[in-house]
């Protein structure tokens, strides 16, 4: 049995996102291993320095942090340059009255690498970097800071911080590696490590209402979005989406989370009077899970000034739940061949509208189409996506690691 230390600065209960999810089927993978886990996260209303929790089984230990979701974008850069330092002096009792073999961190955060340094010479213990979004590049490409710049120079300073204390590093795909050797050459250890989502889903909330009867949605076929909605998924491209789809009387939109960009879609239904768009804030993974249940359209955008290759962690959700993929990418992105080679949905170049929208109006006016789309989904998610297939990859790299 092993004793693994897993890192990430989202985590249940709080959390409604797609990671906290992931960490969480992985916690409980490696438990049923035969390993024996714990986590570390912030939580922005401790009161406490620290308080540890056990969650299906799964010791947490919270320490006391800021807000690592804030709108501010100042207040989050802040917040989360302290990561290490907070998790550290709020947790060092603990981290020095317990022995580890190994350690898991999530990448965003970029900051985790002070703290993985620390505690790498303390137990002298290797460590694998789940690493799905390379920050600050994307950042540049949306052209929200400027290549060089003083902020770059910040934000690079911890990002290679971070990658340095990997024994491994795992990345979404074949093209997300090629793209971070151009980035930083070829002397980090880099392997593919897919996304991954566990094929049981929690039980239905009894309290939970039906969001179709809710809204009044009962006669729609529903395109849905659930997760972060902020720059990097270029929101107005969804919604150009639907308003071109606003004289189809059986299509609706549903928007589900939170970020950057909810002002956006919210000002764009007002502006052009798009009478079917609903937006609803994030919701707990019980309820989300069930709501997935209820919609027939699963929705994604990647913003097309984006260098690197994601594949978003919600396709996950739509696939365990059998829904068909409608979505956009960025040039070059490797999920489109993915999705394709698997017929599991439709996907286009952001950017090219009218794609978009003629693989929209297949998927609004065909029921079996969606169908045979979601089974085959369901399919690829079992075949190479399972939380089986990613615990047994990361266990390997730190039970048995090579030299670095």
């Amino acid at each position: 049995m092993a004793k693994l230390l897993l890192l990430i600065d989202d985590y249940l209960p709080h959390s409604t996102r797609v990671a906290a999810k992931m960490f969480h089927e992985l916690s409980l993978e490696l438990v049923k291993l035969g390993n024996e886990v714990t986590v570390v996260t912030p939580n922005s209303v401790l009161e406490s320095s620290f308080e540890e929790k056990f969650i299906d089984g799964i010791r947490v230990w919270y320490f006391q942090s800021g807000d690592v979701k804030t709108p501010s974008k100042i207040k989050r850069a802040i917040t989360e340059t302290l990561l290490s330092y907070r998790a550290w002096s709020n947790l060092k009792f603990k981290f020095k009255s317990e022995r580890f073999d190994g350690i898991v961190y999530y990448s965003p955060s970029i900051f985790w690498g002070g703290l993985v340094k620390r505690l790498k010479r303390l137990y002298q213990v290797p460590a694998y970097l789940v690493l799905r979004d390379i920050f600050p590049q994307w950042t540049i490409d949306a052209g929200m800071i400027r290549e060089g710049s003083v902020i770059h120079r910040y934000f690079k300073y911890f990002e290679l911080l971070s990658y340095r204390q990997a024994d491994m590093i795992g990345m979404m795909s074949e093209a997300n590696i090629n793209f971070f050797n151009q980035l930083h050459g070829n002397g980090f250890p880099l392997e593919v490590l897919r996304n991954w989502a566990s094929l049981n889903e929690p039980t239905k909330p009894q309290s939970y209402l039906s969001q179709r009867e809710r809204l009044g949605l009962q006669n729609k076929v529903i395109f849905f979005y659930g997760g972060n909605i902020g720059h990097a998924q270029d929101m107005a491209n969804l919604m150009r989406l639907a308003r071109a789809l606003k004289d189809e009387p059986e299509a609706h939109f549903l928007f589900v989370g939170q970020g950057d960009e909810v002002e956006l879609i919210n000002q764009l239904a007002k502006e052009w009077q798009l009478d079917n768009v609903s937006y609803l804030p994030s919701i707990d993974q019980e309820s989300f899970a069930a709501l997935l249940d209820e919609v027939d359209i699963g929705l994604f955008s990647l913003s097309n000034k984006h260098s690197s290759h994601n594949f978003p962690g919600k396709l996950l959700g739509y696939m365990q739940h059998k829904l068909p993929i409608l979505g956009s990418v960025n040039k070059g992105n490797d999920l489109i061949s993915v999705v394709d080679a698997n017929k599991a949905g439709y996907i286009s170049i952001n950017g090219n509208d009218e794609i978009l929208y003629s693989n929209a109006i297949t998927l609004l006016s065909s029921l079996d189409e969606r169908t045979k789309l979601g089974e085959n989904g369901y399919k690829l998610l079992t075949k190479e996506f399972s939380v089986e297939a990613a615990a047994q990859q990361i266990l390997v790299k730190l039970l048995m690691p090579s030299d670095k």
